[in-house]
């Protein structure tokens, strides 16, 4: 019980962290992932590209249009600029979809290690120590990448996704609402706003004030 009140606590304390971000269009109950096929990474300052597709974001017209732009940020997350972590990162993709979840683990460790501002790292094995049912290590990483990349939005859907694992609505739905409150809201995250009941917008306040 005294665990599981402190994954809720630092839960909690993750969402109340987190700024707002760019609107969230993963299906309820999935972990947000990068598309199997991604544009190529734009020249230039990377924070700068990022800062410019998030504003994009927010003013897309459409659903197709914020497809568009989400492919470009992923893009952007998943590029190392080293051999080395590409290199790692195909291994644990080839791991993952041979269903060695410890081996893809073992070389995200090495990742992290290697490169500990690369977010996807983190967020990768993230996603996998959730599909453990290692809820603690698996907030732990979102916590790395969301320091990082606080508009991280499949961080960010993790984390609501653990929350309702947890029987959590409140705080499920405010990680939830993270990314739904940009003028783009009124496209995108759509599905996932309907996860929980709007009821419930005002207590989650009360409980991560």
């Amino acid at each position: 019980m005294r665990h599981r009140f402190s994954l809720l606590a630092f839960a909690a304390a993750l969402v109340a962290a987190t700024a707002v971000c760019a609107p969230l269009r993963a299906e309820p109950g999935s972990w947000a992932d990068a598309p199997d096929k991604l544009p190529r990474v734009a020249r230039g300052d990377r924070m700068k590209n990022l800062d410019f597709l998030f504003e994009a974001l927010k003013v897309a017209p459409d659903a197709d249009a914020a497809k568009l732009v989400e492919g470009r940020i992923w893009a952007l997350w998943l590029a190392s600029g080293s051999d080395t972590t590409d290199l790692l990162m195909s291994r644990v993709k080839t791991a993952i979809d041979g269903k060695e979840t410890s081996l893809a683990i073992e070389l995200l460790d090495a990742v992290v290690a290697m490169k500990p501002d690369y977010v996807e790292a983190w967020n990768r094995r993230a996603t996998l120590y959730f599909a453990n049912k290692d809820y603690g290590k698996s907030l732990a990483d979102i916590r790395q990448v969301l320091a990082r990349e606080p508009r991280h939005f499949g961080a960010l859907s993790g984390l609501g996704i653990i929350m309702q694992e947890f029987g959590e609505e409140k705080l499920a739905l405010e990680a939830f609402r993270r990314c739904m409150m940009g003028p783009g809201s009124r496209v995108h995250g759509a599905s996932q706003a309907q996860v929980m009941p709007e009821r419930n917008l005002t207590s989650a306040k009360d409980v991560l004030r």
